[in-house]
């Protein structure tokens, strides 16, 4: 089984209004229902849309220090994640398009990486 995260940044949403909103909910949550009675999902969320409400941590001078607001000034950033553990990239892409079908809004895909201590 491989992981695979599924994301979206948060300006790939587009301005909707919240009606356009409550109309995603039923068929983006039967997506992860599907995923959770599949046995594949890791993990879903949406994240603070809020991008002040970011901190960050850095310890690369050898001190940590642990600021408020983002770590970078950026023009996108992450809105919400998918991890799911499928056996085949075939199966990542299935879902991915599942999922972006039942959001509304595109997605990206990329491998997870095998931890060095896993065989």
């Amino acid at each position: 089984m491989t992981e695979y995260i599924i994301f979206f940044n948060q300006q790939w949403v587009g301005d909707h209004d919240m009606e356009w909103f409550q109309s995603r909910v039923e068929p983006s949550m039967a997506v992860i229902h599907d995923m959770e009675a599949a046995g594949v999902l890791v993990y879903a969320g949406g994240l603070e849309e809020d991008i002040d409400q970011a901190f960050s941590a850095d310890a690369t001078s050898g001190t940590v220090s642990v600021t408020d607001g983002p770590y970078a000034e950026t023009t996108e950033f992450l809105g919400g994640l998918t991890i799911i553990d499928v056996p085949d990239e075939e199966t990542a892409r299935m879902w991915a398009g599942r999922i972006a079908e039942g959001c509304g809004w595109p997605q990206e895909v990329r491998r997870v990486k095998q931890r060095p201590d896993r065989p």
